[in-house]
């Protein structure tokens, strides 16, 4: 079974951020940003970021252009807004997908984005979905420097769309797949919207 683990910086300091990741013996953080810079959070601007990393002897891949939310392939938007479950087929993401795998049967990986809540970012609703499988245990850090086990985010995710209750006519796989579509549609990133601090 291999650990991955994700986490939020938007509430963390760059010291009480690091010092997590040692927590959990991260040596290997994947940003997942689609645009590694923070307006408000300069210290988690790539060139930044990076440096303070390799001090603390941990890696910083940027997977950004494989696996963020504000994707460049025209085919994965509809009405302006990105497609998750479009994205998700694309050639582009499954080498993102490959490249967290492989890298994380060597380190100890941590999937970064600004978003302090998983279900509410991309990392989980597009990257962890289409991560998850019987040998890849997924762990998010949330923003007390606690921990939530996969399972668990999809747990909340269910009830936030209240779908925690079994059905006569959907599977729980099928209630699962509905919640992870209709929270994708939520959170995707639309082109009219303004830049803003969710990084994704």
């Amino acid at each position: 079974m291999i650990d991955i683990f994700t986490i939020g910086y938007s509430t963390y300091s760059i010291e009480t951020f690091i010092n997590t990741l040692k927590k959990y013996s991260i040596t290997a953080l994947v940003d997942v940003r689609s645009s590694p810079y923070s307006k408000f959070k300069p210290d988690f601007n790539r060139e930044t970021l990076q440096t303070m990393l390799k001090k603390n002897n941990i890696d910083y891949v940027f997977l950004g252009e494989l696996c963020g939310a504000r994707t460049d392939d025209r085919s994965c938007y509809k009405n302006g807004k990105v497609d998750f479950k479009i994205v998700a087929t694309s050639t582009k993401f499954q080498n993102g997908i490959d490249r967290i795998k492989k890298g994380a049967s060597k380190y100890t990986v941590a999937l970064m984005c600004a978003e302090k809540d998983p279900i509410m970012c991309h990392r989980f609703v597009l990257i962890c979905r289409n991560l998850k499988s019987n040998n890849i245990n997924i762990i998010h850090i949330l923003d007390n420097g606690e921990t939530e086990k996969q399972i668990d985010s999809e747990s909340r995710l269910l009830k936030q769309h209240k779908m925690d209750q079994p059905e006569l006519f959907r599977t729980d796989d099928q209630r699962l797949d509905d919640a992870y579509d209709l929270q994708g549609a939520k959170i995707a990133y639309k082109e009219v919207e303004e830049d803003n601090e969710n990084e994704n």
